[in-house]
């Protein structure tokens, strides 16, 4: 097997790991602070990567890689997960999950941006044309908005693009796990008295679906998806496996509607079945 296609491969595990974040975030909060979740989630994935750098002396990175892995850290261990969480207090996670479509364009932006990736113009039309799937299924659906829920979301994925694609950049070099962990574990001073600081005066009314949601954000989405995701930007190319994201609303969408009840449209199937045609297509054309 090649290494673009294991990249392909590692990559959609990623993605199928973070389809279930937004609708556990959503299950998270309604019982527990966006800032104490934010925290909490960082905190815990970051002494466990830690554990693994201990456990396997990874050496520690240059000096010339910190920038880079403080971009990764704002991106995707404080900026992604607070915004979107701050978000989620004003739009269902259905609502949210449409803005993810608009992800794998921006992601591809940065990977030409800090990766010093060339697709071909077909690539773009297939990338412009798959957030268009996944944004006439947003209209068609009829989902309730909120202009603040839907301005952190817009900042959430600016800034998620950017940590996907310096991470993925760092990866070619440190490898995938090390650079989540090495990154988890910069932000560790800020997010650990972040999460002291903010967390509940009792814990008595936080129910099990939101300890099993903080867990789930905690070691899947914080670290173990990371793991599967960067190893395969790395591998098959940003712009290209980024790709794969358009895939991530429709399955984040089965997972809200089977966990969380939330009303789902009847147009899902065809607009799922148009961005795999987009992803094929950008996939070819990458």
């Amino acid at each position: 097997m090649d290494k673009t296609t294991n990249g392909w491969i590692n990559g959609l595990i990623g993605v199928v790991i973070f389809a279930g974040s937004l609708p556990a975030t959503r299950a998270a909060v309604m019982d527990l602070d966006p800032t104490f979740l934010t925290g909490a989630r960082a905190a815990i994935a970051a002494l466990l990567g830690a554990m693994l750098l201990l456990a396997f002396r990874e050496r520690r990175p240059a000096l010339s890689d910190l920038p880079a892995l403080a971009v990764v850290a704002l991106g995707v261990v404080v900026g992604f997960p607070l915004l979107t969480a701050l978000a989620l207090r004003h739009v269902s996670s259905a609502h949210s999950i449409v803005f993810l479509g608009l992800l794998p364009l921006c992601t591809a932006v940065f990977g030409v941006l800090r990766g010093g990736e060339r697709p071909r113009p077909a690539f773009w039309l297939f990338s412009l044309l798959g957030s268009v799937f996944v944004a006439g299924h947003a209209a068609l659906g009829g989902i309730g908005a909120s202009l603040r829920g839907d301005l952190l979301m817009l900042a959430a994925i600016a800034v998620c693009g950017l940590g996907y694609a310096e991470g993925a950049r760092l990866s070619r070099r440190l490898g995938g796990w090390q650079v989540i962990s090495w990154a988890l574990v910069l932000s560790l001073p800020v997010m650990l008295p972040m999460t002291l600081l903010t967390r509940p005066a009792s814990f008595d009314h936080v129910g099990a679906p939101a300890w099993f949601s903080l867990a789930y954000v905690s070691l899947f989405s914080m670290l173990i998806g990371f793991v599967f995701w960067y190893r395969g930007l790395a591998q098959g190319g940003i712009a290209a496996v980024g790709q794969l994201q358009l895939l991530q609303p429709f399955l984040a969408l089965g997972l809200a509607a089977l966990f969380l009840h939330e009303p789902i449209s009847g147009t899902m199937l065809a607009a799922t079945l148009g961005a795999v045609g987009c992803v094929a297509g950008a996939r070819r054309f990458a």
